[in-house]
């Protein structure tokens, strides 16, 4: 079922900031979007229930231009995103549920989710630090990703909102969960700026030596949740080089150069145009899945990783960080499975996936920049992503 789904804000939020670090409270809605087709609701009473012990609920950013985040405490996922496109209406650019249990049942376990201990791949569950060899839960087929069975996705952060603006998310790791070492204190802060950046700050410490590799798994359609595909969406990459993988999507250990190839970026592509040629890369990612080395183009006092268009909405997403990969995936693998917020199905490459991160399988791959972090050590980095309507 594919829908047209351009939304724009249709309902007041109410905001219950009293105690500041209360989650945003409604009556019925937190978010209303209203569409040819349906209105589109978020309730904060289904986004409230006790899993694990904790509670969780649904926290609203909100800027002063009206664009607005929707975050659940589990999995510290980002559940909706209302952005305004070139003549000012509102659209909410990432896809996801309408509840709690949506995203506990999604036979997709990403959607909008704050990933780690690992974002991406170890190849075959293993590493070692110190001589010493660490075994993971392998859930990707006979390799680990995100984190393992239980990764973040998975647990219920604890959330405080110091403003309308901000949510900060912590979370403590503990010593041996999913196999990693070291008790690992994470503190993510999202926070909407009025120049239509979400940015998301990451933060970590351990005690033991250990693997550290945060990053976002938001699901973007710029053109709306549920407008169709995402392969007339306009792509740039500042990256001459990505990491070539096997079949079983692990990096081969070196950097190849992009011209010449389906995954030239360096000037602005539709996602679809080369994405059925004939090449092995694209073979075994069925599709794009691959990290790109970014260029280290600076803007913003960041590198600027990429910039995406929406053909029909005109939004444009520009992504800057302080990592050194970025992984796009084109949504391959979305099997019309799930029911999204708006009613639309997770239909083929209808979402695309922009991961700032370091690379893949970087444990094993000792060309690859580390992501071995020491105690007395603050991992530290950020990404932005800005949009604007043009």
């Amino acid at each position: 079922m594919k829908q047209t789904l351009q939304s724009f804000f249709a309902a007041a939020l109410v905001l219950a900031v009293a105690a500041c670090n209360q989650p945003a409270k409604t009556d019925s809605a937190a978010i209303a979007a209203d569409s040819t087709a349906t209105t589109v609701q978020l309730d904060s009473a289904k986004f409230q229930k006790e899993i694990d012990g904790k509670k969780t609920n649904l926290y609203v950013l909100k800027n002063k231009n009206n664009m607005q985040a929707a975050f659940s405490n589990y999995g510290g996922r980002l559940v909706s995103l209302l952005v305004p496109d070139s003549t000012g209406k509102l659209v909410d650019v990432v896809v996801g549920f309408d509840s709690v249990e949506g995203f506990e049942k999604s036979t997709e376990p990403y959607f909008g989710a704050t990933i780690g201990r690992y974002g991406n791949r170890i190849a075959k569950g293993k590493f070692s630090l110190d001589g010493k060899q660490y075994t993971l839960f392998t859930n990707n087929g006979q390799n680990t990703l995100h984190g393992g069975k239980k990764g973040y996705q998975y647990v219920v952060w604890d959330a405080a909102q110091p403003n309308p603006q901000t949510l900060v998310l912590t979370y403590l790791s503990k010593d041996g969960e999913e196999g990693f070492p070291g008790n690992l204190n994470v503190k993510v802060t999202y926070s909407l700026t009025d120049d239509n950046e979400l940015k998301m700050d990451y933060e970590a410490t351990t005690d033991k030596k250990t693997l550290c590799n945060l990053t976002n798994h938001a699901f973007f359609n710029l053109n709306g949740e549920g407008s169709g595909t995402i392969l007339n969406h306009t792509l740039q990459i500042f990256a001459d080089q990505y990491t070539p993988v096997d079949t079983t999507l692990i990096p081969l250990g070196k950097h190849a150069a992009v011209k010449g190839t389906p995954f030239d970026f360096t000037s602005p592509e539709t996602i679809g145009k080369r994405i059925e040629e004939s090449n092995d890369q694209l073979t075994a990612g069925q599709g794009y899945d691959h990290n790109f080395v970014l260029n280290g183009t600076k803007a913003m006092g960041m590198t600027h990783a990429a910039s995406v268009k929406g053909d029909k909405s005109g939004i444009v997403m520009d992504i800057y960080t302080q990592e050194p990969g970025l992984q796009f995936y084109s949504g391959n693998f979305m099997q019309s499975k799930n029911v999204f917020k708006g009613g639309a199905k997770d239909d083929f490459r209808t979402a695309l996936a922009l991961e700032t991160q370091h690379f893949p399988d970087s444990p094993n791959q000792p060309s690859f920049p580390t992501t071995v972090l020491n105690p007395g050590q603050t991992y530290k980095t950020s990404s932005i992503y800005k949009f604007s309507g043009k």
